[in-house]
């Protein structure tokens, strides 16, 4: 049972989700908080599996609650907005204290009927199954290739330097202090996987543009990565490298808890881009990224986890590190010197 708490000030959004989530048997919602203030007292005497976290209430917003309740009473939060594109900096703000996605607040439907809410239930279900409350959820799988070391060609051609960054919980913070660090004569060329919902990521990415001196791009099907060009996958299927050395999305495969899966790309890499680059597996929930880093070290590939201290949530760079897939451990304000000293800029 996934016990599930809706942090809200409006009636009518707590009445919408309260009837999609009482679609699923599975879940059961306990309690009902009308600001942050009174979702923080009620987390620490009966803390949820997941909360649903609205940004604008009085009191105390969500990003304030966000922040109060993962020191105090840490669970998974799932940042639920009516307003898309006038929160994105709150969004990535909260996903800073520990939420772990966002998605749109259900609309009830004529009638006093909820209106189809896939998006929310996809974002439930895949929470539930990261954190272990699903009855259907199976682990990550990915069947990825085992490649010995050197086993892709070494023939790089004219292609650039290329760094391959995955993230999640707490990203957008770790990825804007990396590339911050990075100078406008960077030459290499980066892409990057951040577990968030394709409606967000142009904000994401234009926020990124203004955190960095490199040009930030959503990915579009059949680009090639270019030095200086921070290409950041934008839908909410799997981002991959294909045999052209161009990018391309995928619903395939599709047993993956998420979608872009950190995995799949470093897996298309190691397979596809022939020439070592470094790989970066930065903070979030769960083992994404994990096996890819390990296929990317084998390939010859410099690879990186954050260490723990500086994670807001220490899972994929924790099973990276215990299945030996990264070459250095380094806090998130060293990450940045590191890939300006392995030589990648313009001299």
């Amino acid at each position: 049972m996934l016990k599930i708490a809706i942090v809200n000030d409006t009636m009518i959004a707590i009445e919408a989700m309260r009837r999609v989530i009482a679609t699923i048997a599975d879940y059961q919602i306990v309690w009902i908080a009308r600001d942050g203030s009174e979702a923080v007292a009620k987390c620490a005497s009966s803390c949820p599996d997941l909360i649903l976290m609205d940004l604008h209430m009085p009191k105390m917003d969500g990003v304030a609650a966000t922040r109060q309740i993962m020191q105090q009473s840490p669970c998974s939060i799932l940042i639920v907005t009516a307003t898309v594109h006038a929160n994105t900096a709150k969004v990535f703000e909260a996903m800073g204290y520990g939420a772990l996605d966002v998605v749109r607040t259900p609309i009830l439907g004529l009638q006093g009927q909820p209106a189809v809410a896939p998006d929310l239930l996809h974002k439930i279900a895949t929470i539930a199954k990261l954190i272990g409350k699903s009855r259907s959820s199976k682990p990550n799988n990915p069947n990825l290739p085992n490649r010995s070391p050197l086993a892709v060609p070494r023939s790089a051609g004219q292609l650039p330097p290329l760094i391959a960054i995955g993230a999640s919980t707490g990203g957008p913070n770790a990825l804007a202090s990396i590339l911050s660090e990075l100078p406008q004569n960077f030459e290499a060329a980066i892409v990057v996987v951040q577990h968030i919902d394709a409606q967000f990521t142009p904000g994401l990415g234009q926020w990124l543009n203004q955190q960095t001196p490199l040009t930030v791009e959503l990915a579009i099907a059949g680009t090639q990565p270019t030095a200086g060009k921070v290409l950041l996958a934008a839908t909410n299927e799997h981002l991959v490298l294909k045999s052209d050395r161009r990018l391309y999305y995928t619903k395939q495969p599709s047993h993956y808890i998420h979608c872009p899966s950190v995995d799949v790309l470093f897996s298309s890499l190691a397979q596809h881009w022939t020439r070592a680059g470094i790989g970066l597996l930065l903070t979030g929930m769960g083992k994404d990224g994990a096996e890819g880093l390990s296929l990317l070290r084998r390939s010859g590939w410099h690879t990186i986890a954050q260490d723990q201290a500086s994670c807001v949530v220490y899972g994929m760079p924790k099973a990276a590190i215990e299945a030996g897939a990264a070459v250095e451990v380094l806090p998130i304000e060293a990450i940045g010197a590191v890939l300006r000293n392995r030589k990648v800029i313009t001299p």
